[in-house]
C-alpha cells in the first residue's frame, strides 16, 4: 500500500496544503516553532534539519510514488536507545483509508528493525481520539498526561505520552 521515502523539496507544497488553519498546525506540530500561516519556507527549514539522528519521511502509494499521502518524522536519542515519533500528518483525502496505520507501522519497522532502538515514544493531544485509538491499536501504551502543553484558538490542550518497546512490538501478531 504505502512506502516511506525521504522527504524531498517538492513535498513541501503538499504538506503545507494539508494544514488548513492554526489549530491544525498545532495539532500537527505542537509548540515547536512553526507559525501560521504555514509556508514552504518553514517546512523546508525543518526538513533541512534531517541528519543521522533525525529522519523526515513522506509516505507515498507504491503504485503512484509521485503523490504524497502522509508525513512523519523521527528523532533518535544520542545513545540510540529511544526514538521519538513526531509530526504525523495524513493528507485529507487519504484519511480514514488505513494510511495512518500503514505509516506508523512502517516507522515502527524502521525504528525497531533498521535502527535497532529499544523504545519508540510519541505525544498525542488527548482530544485527538482517532490518533489515540490508532496508536493503542499499534501497541503504544499510555504512560501519562502532560497537562496544558499547547494552546490553539485560546484553548489549552493536554497530551498523552505514549511508547512501545521493541519486545512488545516484536510480540505483536501484526509485526
Amino acid at each position: 500500500m504505502i512506502e516511506l521515502r525521504d522527504f524531498v523539496v517538492s513535498d513541501a507544497v503538499s504538506l503545507v496544503s494539508w494544514v488548513d488553519g492554526p489549530a491544525e498546525l498545532v495539532m500537527w506540530s505542537g509548540a515547536t516553532g512553526f507559525t501560521w500561516p504555514l509556508d514552504e519556507r518553514q517546512v523546508l527549514r525543518y526538513a533541512a534539519g534531517a541528519h543521522d539522528r533525525m529522519r523526515v519521511w513522506t509516505a507515498v502509494d507504491r503504485d503512484d510514488p509521485g503523490k504524497p499521502l502522509a508525513h512523519a518524522s523521527m528523532m533518535l536519542d544520542a545513545p540510540g536507545w529511544t526514538a521519538r515519533l513526531g509530526r504525523v500528518l495524513v493528507a485529507p483525502g487519504a484519511r480514514g483509508c488505513g494510511v495512518g496505520e500503514a505509516l506508523v507501522g512502517a516507522v515502527q519497522r524502521v525504528a525497531f528493525d533498521e535502527m535497532g532502538v529499544h523504545r519508540v515514544s510519541l505525544g498525542v493531544f488527548t482530544h485527538n481520539a482517532t490518533a489515540v485509538r490508532l496508536y493503542e491499536r499499534l501497541g503504544f501504551v499510555r504512560e501519562g498526561t502532560l497537562r496544558e502543553v499547547a494552546t490553539a484558538n485560546g484553548v489549552w490542550w493536554s497530551s498523552f505520552e505514549m511508547s512501545i518497546l521493541a519486545d512488545e512490538w516484536r510480540s505483536r501478531p501484526a509485526s
